[in-house]
């Protein structure tokens, strides 16, 4: 069985995060989203996973998976952006006559893919969704069950025939194909594969759906990332292997042989990434610091910091926040006391 992710795509909604980078390559937990994923699939014991990006997306994703052990990834061109059927189809002759599974990669379960993946290898069914219980169904698209089997799929309807929401996996056969060719676009002007798996349905094949256990997390706004960071550092086990001097570390906390703590307050979950120095610093529970940033007489929680940043001399507590690559937040110690912003397009400031 292989695995497609789509990444092509840059997330308008995590702008200005994503003005310059690709949603897939932000970190939660320490690594790039697209590493958790592929991690996923791993454990399912899906080891071909083809990766469909843009020519804007490419070199970003390219970095983002390299040295990813037991993994064999193809880079699959999507040179035109028309939503998830298109980007199946694109994986079409990668995929050949294997059973696949489409996994969204923003897309986060606490139990992986592994559940799902075993339920349609024992079943075999033409598809297998995973379906999650939500709220608000008018933002998924929705699926119409008889028992297990699903018999109608809507795409954002406004009266939903039901609270079930399709997550961001599907398991195929190659019938799929089939179903999505010369399939016409949607109203939006996307070709969606709720169409081609409503044209599975319609033509009498099984199509299943199965509840997610546990936590779903789709990582599409800011506020996303940052649960998605505070779930994933729930499960890190404590290594000290760094310098730490004149330091209080409680709980469970990660710091590298590369990494420097030094008159500094670590309150786990806390994961520092390779070369991260921490002087006069307070880092408290569910943060991770990316790879050679240094944070320095500032305190910071509940947030997640990306590789190369800086934050130094602030003296009020930095909480929920998103620091991008190479990102800086510096504060003044002299009068006048003053707020001087460098601010990319779409961004936001609360200044409490």
């Amino acid at each position: 069985m292989k695995a497609i992710i789509p990444a092509a795509g840059l997330g308008t909604r995590l702008r200005p995060l994503t003005f310059t980078r690709p949603k897939p390559v932000l970190q939660v937990a320490g690594q790039p989203i697209i590493w958790h994923a592929i991690q996923t699939l791993l454990a399912a014991d899906i080891h071909q996973i083809g990766v469909v990006v843009s020519d804007i997306t490419r070199d970003e994703i390219q970095h983002a998976i390299e040295g990813i052990e037991g993994a064999e990834i193809t880079l699959i061109n999507q040179h035109e952006q028309l939503g998830l059927g298109h980007a199946v189809l694109t994986a079409r002759e990668w995929v050949g006559q294997d059973d696949f599974c489409v996994y969204l990669g923003d897309n986060l379960f606490e139990q992986g893919a592994r559940p799902f993946v075993e339920a349609f290898r024992a079943q075999r069914p033409a598809a297998l969704l995973a379906l999650v219980e939500v709220q608000n169904p008018t933002a998924f698209g929705v699926a119409e069950l008889d028992g297990t089997r699903i018999t109608r799929l809507v795409e954002k309807p406004r009266n939903p025939p039901s609270n079930m929401a399709v997550a961001g996996l599907y398991c195929f056969t190659p019938a799929l194909f089939g179903a999505l060719d010369g399939m016409p676009p949607s109203a939006r002007g996307e070709y969606e594969i709720t169409d081609g798996i409503q044209r599975l349905i319609d033509a009498g094949q099984e199509v299943l759906g199965v509840s997610v256990e546990g936590w779903w997390k789709d990582t599409g706004r800011p506020e996303d990332l940052l649960d998605a960071n505070r779930l994933l550092l729930e499960r890190v086990e404590p290594c000290v292997e760094g310098k730490v001097e004149d330091s209080r570390i409680a709980g469970r906390v990660v710091v590298p042989a590369t990494a420097r703590v030094i008159r500094s307050t670590l309150l786990g979950p806390v994961m520092l990434g390779e070369n991260v120095v921490v002087e006069d610093a307070y880092i408290g529970p569910f943060t991770s610091i990316g790879r050679d940033s240094v944070i320095r007489h500032a305190e910071i929680e509940h947030s997640a910091v990306d590789a190369g940043a800086v934050i130094e001399n602030v003296d009020r507590r930095l909480q929920d926040c998103l620091i991008g690559v190479r990102a800086q937040v510096r504060g003044r110690q002299q009068l006048p006391n003053s707020h001087k912003l460098t601010i990319s397009d779409a961004s936001v400031v609360e200044l409490a």
